[in-house]
């Protein structure tokens, strides 16, 4: 069965005659979404993405509110909200945080083999969580600021699925469902991010540099020019790929969201990120060309909506966006 293929309210609202009468959708955004349509019929398993422009708001995507497993994506949510803990003066970046034996876990990065109540600054944890996805540093995290916490404030935040109802525990499957997120939600995050009004402007920009230290950089970043600024998070399951994240390309800089489930491989969905970030990337250059040569009219008649207009497959019945239980490995 075909994803269900959705576009933006934002990015019909082009063809709109209610916007204006002789405007049409720029031939490098209607090229995207296109392409993002026909390649997710050939996807390897489930997939679902969105790409953002920043600068208009414009998206293309494909079943982007499909709860996804999120894998080491949800550590985006987690920083946010020790990040809205810090500005609220509940700790500081030098704050001791003292290991205990239940926060460790074997699956990715190499505290969980570190000595049982040595002390790790805040700062420490945050850039072992994001840049090497260190799932006992991210437990650590998670205890301190408090889990509940962390939902609540996705919640208040409009992140309608994205969720952490465990800590990180890799050794069964219930972390497919322990971990959600979609590409919506992550595109949403990160877009206030990237435009300085998550927390505050020191907030995101701190965030934005954690991400920027990412050390797993073979999907969305594999294929870009090298020396590229980009801000992101990868995650993986057995079967899951996801990456997310903001991309500061010249002219546009655009947020990225790509998420695989039930992969035959994660070779496979390698190959599908790459191939995504890299359409995604030439046609936002495409796009910026078209908007210097024709003005920023896009910037008024096009509002940063987030609601979509869903098309079906050929069968009539929408893609689920739920994964069936399948095979797990540990986040990174």
């Amino acid at each position: 069965m075909r994803p269900i293929v959705t576009v933006t309210a934002a990015a019909l609202l082009l063809c709109a005659p209610s916007v204006a009468s002789a405007m049409i959708v720029p031939g490098p955004l209607a090229d995207l979404r296109a392409q993002l349509a026909s390649m997710s019929t050939r996807a390897p398993g489930h997939v679902a993405m969105e790409v953002r422009d920043l600068d208009t708001g414009l998206s293309s995507a494909v079943n982007p509110t499909a709860s996804m497993p999120a894998a080491s994506t949800i550590k985006i949510p987690v920083m946010v909200e020790v990040f809205r803990q810090l500005a609220a003066g509940n700790f500081d970046m030098n704050t001791p945080v003292t290991l205990r034996y239940a926060d460790k876990d074997w699956g990715s990065g190499s505290l969980c083999d570190a000595r049982t109540g040595r002390s790790y600054k805040v700062v420490s944890l945050l850039r072992a969580m994001i840049d090497v996805s260190d799932n006992t540093a991210t437990n650590m995290l998670i205890r301190l600021v408090g889990r509940p916490n962390v939902n609540q404030e996705m919640a208040s935040l409009g992140l309608l699925q994205t969720y952490l109802r465990d800590y990180i525990r890799t050794n069964g499957s219930g972390i497919r469902y322990a971990l959600r997120s979609s590409p919506r939600d992550m595109v949403k995050l990160l877009t206030d991010m990237a435009k300085y009004e998550l927390i505050d402007e020191w907030s995101s920009r701190e965030m934005i540099g954690i991400l920027e230290g990412q050390r797993h950089n073979t999907l969305i970043p594999e294929p870009l020019p090298s020396g590229l600024q980009i801000a992101h998070k990868t995650g993986t399951l057995e079967d899951t790929l996801n990456d997310v994240g903001i991309v500061y390309a010249d002219p546009e800089i655009y947020v990225i969201a790509v998420m695989t489930t039930d992969l035959p491989s994660l070779s496979a969905g390698r190959r599908f990120i790459r191939r995504v970030s890299s359409v995604a990337y030439h046609d936002l250059q495409r796009f910026g060309l078209w908007r210097q040569n024709n003005g920023d009219v896009l910037n008024e008649a096009a509002p940063n909506g987030s609601d979509s207009n869903t098309m079906q497959d050929e069968s009539g019945t929408p893609a689920s966006g739920q994964p069936q239980p399948g095979p797990t490995s540990a986040p990174r």
